[in-house]
């Protein structure tokens, strides 16, 4: 009798096993994964950052040579201020998208301008710009990538019922705004 108990209880330990460390080894994955997502969103936002940091240098040096150019450089403010105000990964991505957009016509203005694009300091800024926008594409397929594993995880079985049992959903990817794609129009006649 003793050891038939015994064997029911090793039984149902090894049933209690079975079912216990694949739920603590997928809810492991689960943690890991959405701590990847975080490191890699962070690396964004300082890119973001060090981008929006960037900008008020170069409309300083930009408005010491234009003169009706207004509209191009308050379009740049309020779409750095919206970035610096975004919450969410999508009104990030459209923030983003909005101040890529305005730089785009700035640098489009500032082709009537040869005196500055002469600027050693307006040079430097712009260089500087363009290895932060190549760091900020980088950093948006790298979470973007992260994003991908964990949305996978999340919708796969088993990985479904554990995400559903802890609370893992899934996350926004940094994807560009309506229109980010169109040409910048840009009217010198104003």
């Amino acid at each position: 009798m003793k050891k038939k108990s015994m064997s029911i209880v090793i039984a149902i330990l090894v049933i209690i096993a079975i079912i216990i460390f694949p739920l603590v080894s997928s809810y492991n994955s689960f943690v890991s994964l959405e701590e990847q997502v975080n490191t890699v969103a962070s690396d964004l936002d300082a890119q973001l950052q060090r981008r929006a940091d960037l900008i008020p240098n170069l409309v300083s040096t930009v408005k010491g040579y234009t003169t009706h150019e207004e509209e191009v450089l308050t379009s740049i403010a309020d779409a750095r201020s919206k970035l610096a105000g975004a919450g969410t990964m999508e009104e990030k991505a459209a923030a983003d998208s909005e101040l890529s957009n305005s730089l785009s016509r700035l640098l489009v203005v500032v082709e009537n301008y040869p005196e500055l694009k002469a600027n050693e300091n307006f040079k430097d800024l712009t260089v500087a710009l363009e290895g932060t926008e190549n760091r900020i594409a980088i950093k948006r397929e790298d979470y973007n990538n992260v994003v991908s594993q964990y949305n996978k995880k999340i919708k796969r079985f088993p990985g479904n019922i554990v995400a559903s049992m802890f609370g893992f959903e899934e996350k926004q990817y940094f994807k560009a705004a309506e229109g980010a794609t169109e040409v910048p129009n840009v009217d010198f006649n104003k």
